[in-house]
C-alpha cells in the first residue's frame, strides 16, 4: 500500500537515500529541507533512480515552517502515514569549549526539531488512528562517547521521547514509534574530523584535550573498512524495513557493530517491546 511519507533533512547523505528508497518502494514522498537551494543532490539522485519526490521547504527549528509543510501535505493528500525525523547535526567539542549557545543549538536541531515535527503530525495520525513516527537517533542515544557529550545528550533525549510516546500514544491510538540507531555512516566527516573541529572553533592542537583527541581520531580512522561504517543506503534499508513492518520495533540498531556497542544496554530487550509492555502494565493497567 502506498504511504504518504514526510522526511526531514533530505539535502544530503542519509536524507537523500531515504527519500529515493521510499519513492522506489512505491510511496509518495515529501522530501523536506531548510534551504531549497541545496536540493541538487536529491534531484540528481531521484533522476538517476527514475523516481519522483515532492520537495518542500521545512526548517525543523521553526514551528511555523513545520506547521506550514504539514498543512500543505495534509491539504493535498488528507493524511501523513509516516514521519521520518532525519534532520540533525553532529557536534564534536568538549564541554569546556562549548558555549551555552552551542549547546542550545545542538539540542534544538537534534531534539526539539523531532518534537516540533512530531507534535505537528500527531493530531492527524491520532484522528485516523494510524501512523508511524520514526526518529533517526544514534548509538550515541544509548552510549555516551568521547567529545560527543552534547550530541549524545540530545540523542538520549530523542530516545526518551520516542520511548515515552510508544508507551501510551501508541497503544491508545494505534500509532507506532521507532528510534533508529545507526553507528557510523560513511561520509567525509570521518576522514576530516580535525578539520571539522577546527572549522567550528572547537579543539585546538595546543588544548589540554589534544592527546585524547589524537586517540579518538586514531580509533575512528582505524575502524575504516572494518564494518563500523555503513553507507547511507544501508541505513536507509533498515528504516524502510521499519516502514513496511506492521509491528515495527520501538528501537533498532542498523549494523552488527552498532548492536555490539550497545549490547550491555539492549541484550535483554533488543527491540524495546518488552520494556514498552512493562511500562504499559505498570502505568496504564488501572
Amino acid at each position: 500500500m502506498q504511504k504518504i511519507v514526510l522526511i526531514t533533512g533530505t539535502s544530503t547523505g542519509l536524507g537523500v537515500s531515504l527519500a529515493v528508497k521510499a519513492a522506489q518502494a512505491g510511496h509518495k514522498v515529501y522530501a523536506t529541507m531548510r534551504n531549497l537551494d541545496k536540493r541538487t543532490a536529491l534531484d540528481e539522485a531521484a533522476a538517476v533512480a527514475g523516481v519522483a519526490v515532492e520537495v518542500l521547504e521545512l526548517d525543523v527549528q521553526k514551528t511555523a515552517s513545520v506547521e506550514a509543510a504539514v498543512k500543505q501535505i495534509t491539504d493535498a493528500d488528507g493524511r501523513i502515514d509516516v514521519l521520518i525525523n532525519n534532520a540533525g547535526s553532529g557536534f564534536v567539542r568538549t564541554t569546556e569549549q562549548a558555549s551555552e549557545k552551542d549547546i542550545q543549538w545542538v539540542m534544538d536541531v537534534n531534539f526539539m526539531g523531532v518534537v516540533r515535527c512530531t507534535k505537528a503530525v500527531l493530531p492527524h495520525m491520532r484522528a485516523r488512528r494510524s501512523g508511524h513516527v520514526i526518529a533517526i537517533s544514534s548509538v550515541g542515544g544509548l552510549v555516551g562517547q568521547p567529545f560527543n557529550e552534547v550530541y549524545c545528550a540530545a540523542k538520549f533525549a530523542v530516545e526518551g521521547y520516542i520511548e515515552s510516546l510508544a508507551s501510551y500514544v501508541g497503544p491508545s491510538f494505534g500509532l507506532q514509534f521507532t528510534a533508529v540507531e545507526p553507528g557510523g555512516i560513511a561520509t567525509e566527516f570521518g576522514n576530516n574530523i580535525m578539520k571539522h573541529v577546527a572549522d567550528t572553533g572547537g579543539l585546538l592542537l595546543e588544548d589540554a584535550y589534544a592527546p585524547v583527541m589524537e586517540k579518538y581520531m586514531s580509533g575512528i580512522q582505524g575502524r575504516q573498512g572494518t564494518g563500523t561504517y555503513q553507507t547511507p543506503d544501508e541505513v536507509a534499508d533498515v528504516v524502510l524495513a521499519c516502514v513496511a513492518n506492521e509491528d515495527p520495533p520501538v528501537r533498532v540498531r542498523t549494523s552488527p557493530w552498532a548492536e555490539d556497542l550497545c549490547r550491555f544496554k539492549t541484550d535483554a530487550d533488543p527491540d524495546g517491546k518488552k520494556l514498552r509492555a512493562k511500562v504499559v502494565s505498570d502505568f496504564l493497567s488501572g
